[in-house]
């Protein structure tokens, strides 16, 4: 490429579309289809309210396409929501060991779903999932920082070809009542890919590795799959204001 050219960077090619759902969603869809028929039947208002159940139950399964950045180093937001926690803890012990994360306390950053964003999970780096454990529990709240250790939840280990480990953990919450996985040990996942999902408001933690500060703030939205959550082995601290 001579000093005159410039990249093609592909952006003529991109054209905004709807979303597809998630097969996960046809059922709730077609149960909420169901009641709303027969909520016609009933009354006719309670019929209305039922299609603006049924739209929402559609909306809540899309499943958008994302496009995830390919750098080395680079660790990406595993969740759409807002970063409402930023802490240094001892990372979970069912991702502690041989073959797992050290026991010494590493930044946590946790991005909290309402019911209103998409719920598909996507790992957070490219590489072969060493662990999945599924653990269940209550359902409180979702944004409380004891739901880590008391809500039902799924920790996964993913381990990159550098040996570099990540975990991170899907949390249900106040509403949620299912942790849908995709992957099991042994996958091998690309940065950004589908891994799992929650069902109704929820939460993830991602675990750090040691030397690498967030490059996200606390009240910031991330996007899965496209929000650079991190860079590994960069310490260094942002700034921000809310406006």
């Amino acid at each position: 490429m001579t000093s005159l050219e410039k990249p093609d960077l592909g952006t003529s090619t991109v054209r905004w579309r709807f979303p597809s759902v998630h097969p996960e969603g046809y059922k709730f869809a077609a149960i909420a289809a169901v009641i709303t028929i027969l909520l016609f039947f009933v009354w006719r208002p309670f019929g209305w309210i039922g299609i603006g159940i049924t739209l929402w139950v559609l909306a809540f399964f899309r499943d958008p396409i994302r496009t995830t950045p390919r750098k080395e180093g680079l660790i990406m937001a595993p969740a759409d929501g807002l970063v409402t926690m930023i802490a240094t803890v001892p990372p979970p012990r069912e991702l502690v060991g041989e073959g797992g994360l050290g026991p010494e306390p590493l930044t946590r950053v946790s991005i909290f779903m309402s019911v209103f964003d998409v719920h598909i999970n996507r790992a957070p780096v490219g590489g072969t999932i060493a662990r999945v454990v599924y653990i269940s529990g209550k359902f409180l709240n979702a944004d409380l920082d004891k739901a880590s250790e008391e809500n039902e939840r799924q920790h996964i280990l993913v381990e990159d070809r550098n040996g570099m480990r990540i975990g991170f953990t899907q949390i249900a919450g106040l509403v949620a009542r299912r942790i849908v996985p995709f992957v099991k040990p042994g996958d091998i996942v690309a940065a950004g890919q589908r891994v799992g999902l929650i069902r109704f408001g929820s939460r993830v933690d991602v675990y750090l590795p040691a030397g690498t500060s967030p490059q996200v703030l606390l009240g910031q939205r991330a996007i899965a799959g496209e929000t650079v959550l991190a860079v590994a082995g960069r310490d260094e601290r942002i700034e921000g204001v809310a406006q």
